[in-house]
């Protein structure tokens, strides 16, 4: 086990550059499986996440290549049964892109129920629901895998209940090579799935309107490999988006579309921090007093729900009264009690959080709770004077690539050790 220990109160100043998406590589990986050949995907973050869907399918029989530090070669033609139900599926929710995946090259999969972070109930109601349109029959095999089977992919007119970027990549994923046209209503609209569009379009797909609440694909018979660079990490910009203005710094994020990031650009304004963005940059600065603003997650392009906790984290360094909506998962301000250990004055009531600023915040030991959570202890003990501990921080590493060494360049003082757990040894008669 492994924890950072951060000695807080400096102010972040510098550059920073931002990897490739996390949230469009967990998508991407497998989607190489409809390809009738190599696809060489660029700009891959070097996270956690990434490593274990990339060996995922490696057992599954995928050659996978790292050609260099951000770029696999992925051949999966040598995938030859549509089966992942492995436990190292049950760490992550995006295995669950294997199943549209799998029953789109092969018309059948059988795929153990996916993992990751818990903020509640994560039903897959909906990809199921968009299966069925298609032809898809699926099965709950002893509650722990799901057993899907097609005589016949075929489009049909699918309307998700909810927006679910879950769901959209899924059904998408599946219906690429379906006969006829499918037609996702309330589809979700984040970046990522237009870059999985794009990245589709890349082999030969026909998918319009991604980005858009309707997305038509027309299914087609063969996709072949590919060159594909990944977008940038919208929710790491954003971190470091927030700590800077936690920290009271100046930051320049770099390799970001600053497009992607409006919504938190929007909201560090209202608080009154400056945002200069340029081509492929954004900069950050304090150099005033700072405002207390009210926060609701939305789907994209709302505010996003990843970035509630890194933001709950900035409003807790703010004075006045904010309020965070969280409107899009249950059980997502687990982490608001180690804030509060660290003098936070935070209260919630179901999907809300109200928040009274505090003039400063006390070192801690602390843990994280999920991946995004671990990115807001990260910044509270950036905040906070003296040594704050951090365990838990296999979480963090499964979405922010070489976290301490950016955060190092921008002057933090963070390293990471390791924990020698103590075992207890019974005396020997």
């Amino acid at each position: 086990m492994d924890k950072y220990v951060i000695n807080g109160g400096k102010s972040l100043v510098g550059e920073v550059n931002i990897s490739g998406a996390k949230n469009a590589a967990v998508a991407i990986i497998p989607a190489t499986i409809l390809a009738d050949g190599p696809c060489r995907i660029e700009n891959i973050p070097l996270i956690s996440d990434v490593s274990l869907i990339a060996k995922i399918m490696q057992d599954m029989g995928a050659n996978v290549k790292r050609i260099n530090k951000m770029t696999l070669e992925i051949d999966a033609t040598k995938i030859k049964e549509p089966v992942a139900i492995s436990e190292q599926i049950r760490e992550m929710r995006a295995s669950y892109y294997l199943l549209g995946a799998l029953v789109g090259k092969f018309g059948c999969a059988k795929v153990a129920m996916p993992g990751g972070c818990d903020f509640g109930v994560r039903p897959i109601e909906q990809h199921l629901k968009g299966f069925q349109v298609l032809g898809v029959k699926h099965e709950l095999v002893n509650g722990a895998v799901i057993d899907v089977s097609a005589e016949a992919l075929t489009g049909g007119n699918v309307y998700l209940d909810v927006v679910s970027v879950g769901a959209t990549i899924n059904i998408m994923l599946a219906a690429v090579k379906a006969q006829g046209l499918t037609v996702i209503e309330n589809a979700a609209k984040e970046p990522h799935i237009v870059d999985l569009a794009n990245f589709l379009n890349s082999m030969g797909a026909n998918i319009k309107g991604a980005g858009t609440d309707v997305i038509k694909i027309r299914g087609v018979e063969h996709l072949s490999g590919t060159t594909y660079t990944i977008i940038p990490d919208q929710i790491e910009a954003g971190t470091y988006m927030a700590a800077a203005v936690a920290t009271r710094g100046d930051v320049t994020v770099r390799n970001v579309i600053p497009k992607h990031l409006e919504s938190i650009t929007a909201k560090i304004r209202e608080i009154g921090a400056t945002v200069v963005e340029y081509d492929e940059a954004v900069r950050v600065k304090v150099d005033g007093e700072l405002h207390r603003c009210n926060i609701k997650t939305m789907p994209h392009p709302g505010f996003p729900t990843d970035m509630q906790p890194q933001f709950a984290t900035l409003l807790s360094t703010i004075a006045g009264t904010s309020i965070i909506n969280e409107s899009v998962w249950d059980n997502r301000f687990q982490y608001i009690s180690e804030l509060c250990r660290m003098g936070a004055h935070i209260s919630a009531d179901g999907r809300l959080a109200i928040i009274e600023g505090v003039s400063d915040l006390t070192a801690a030991n602390i843990r994280a709770h999920d991946l995004r959570a671990g990115a807001a202890m990260i910044i509270a003990g950036l905040c906070a004077k003296g040594i704050t501990e951090i365990d838990n921080v296999e979480y963090i590493e499964r979405g922010y690539e070489d976290i301490i060494g950016k955060l190092t360049s921008l002057g933090a003082e963070i390293c990471k050790e390791r924990v020698i757990a103590e075992v207890e040894t019974a005396d020997i008669a």
